[in-house]
């Protein structure tokens, strides 16, 4: 299958060589690479340049989740039917972690897949636990009539490492242009809404996971609000994210419980800290923009907000 690889990047550091040499890696290879890097300034553009890929450069104020894969897909034009998307920070496992992704593609009610993400050596308690609750070791196919079952979890699908039949994904108009958060999710909703199908692949992993601050975890869930506030009819179609999250803390201490109990008033400090940042993330539109750039994890998305 003719697929194209698209990284967004910002001072990826040593990931960069370590990423591009995975990619090289693999047992299929893409007909290009393209790098949308925003404006680093520590030879992250030079490293993957060096290594054969294509780089746009952007502005750093201008990075958009959504907008900014939107214009890798528009950059490729016609040269591939399929599109994998990766983060910097999300490295391949093995050699066939593309091969075993782009597999899920010869179904052809298949719109998106996502692969599998295990956490980086050397995770916290709940870094791990994460990672293990959203990705697990059995790989299933979702339709929209999964949504009695799975709720909100139907449309879930991670950017980090995912991939999209193009011709599908411009039927619905592409990815959206301005998104502080979430645009695989609303993305990968409208296309099962139109009656496509969306793939984890279990046996496709990388290794990614993050080590969030207190602080950082409450700015995340602050947006992952705003988004859901943005987006009514992701929950109308799906359900709300209530019970999920209620099924996610008790699963965490268990988790936790089983493997560092000590780490068990900290999560609760953190599942606190979440469950604040996403209530006023509901409630965004009552709040000052200055407010808003205080408590995101994206200024600069607020900042063009406001203009």
């Amino acid at each position: 299958m003719n697929f194209a690889v698209c990284i967004p990047t910002l001072n990826a550091g040593p990931l960069a060589a370590e990423l591009a040499t995975a990619v090289e890696a693999q047992t299929v290879s893409p007909s290009r690479v393209l790098v949308l890097d925003s404006s680093s300034d520590d030879g992250t553009a030079e490293a993957f340049r060096g290594r054969g890929a294509e780089v746009l450069t952007i502005r750093r104020e201008d990075f958009d989740h959504g907008g900014t894969r939107r214009a890798a897909v528009d950059a490729l034009g016609d040269s591939a039917e399929v599109v994998l998307f990766l983060t910097q920070d999300a490295v391949p496992a093995d050699d066939t972690a593309f091969a075993h992704l782009l597999a899920a593609f010869r179904d052809e009610t298949v719109a998106a897949a996502y692969g599998r993400q295990l956490p980086r050596s050397g995770a916290s308690v709940a870094e791990a636990h994460a990672r293990l609750f959203n990705y697990p070791a059995v790989s299933r196919v979702k339709a929209l009539a999964d949504a009695g079952e799975l709720g909100i979890k139907t449309p879930f699908l991670s950017n980090s490492f995912s991939a999209y039949r193009v011709a599908a994904l411009r039927g619905i108009g592409g990815f959206p242009s301005r998104t502080l958060f979430g645009e695989d999710m609303e993305t990968a909703g409208k296309l099962l809404v139109e009656g496509h199908r969306i793939a984890y692949v279990a046996e496709a992993c990388v290794r990614h996971s993050h080590s969030y601050t207190w602080r950082e975890d409450f700015r995340r869930y602050f947006d992952i609000g705003v988004f859901h506030a943005r987006n009514p009819w992701l929950r109308e179609r799906f359900g709300g994210a209530g019970s999920e999250g209620l099924r996610y803390v008790r699963s965490e201490l268990a988790y936790a419980a089983s493997q560092e109990p000590s780490a068990i008033p900290s999560l609760l400090v953190r599942n606190a800290l979440k469950f604040a940042g996403m209530q006023l993330g509901r409630h965004e539109a009552s709040l000052p923009i200055g407010l808003k750039r205080r408590l995101t994890m994206n200024r600069g998305y607020w900042s063009r907000e406001g203009k």
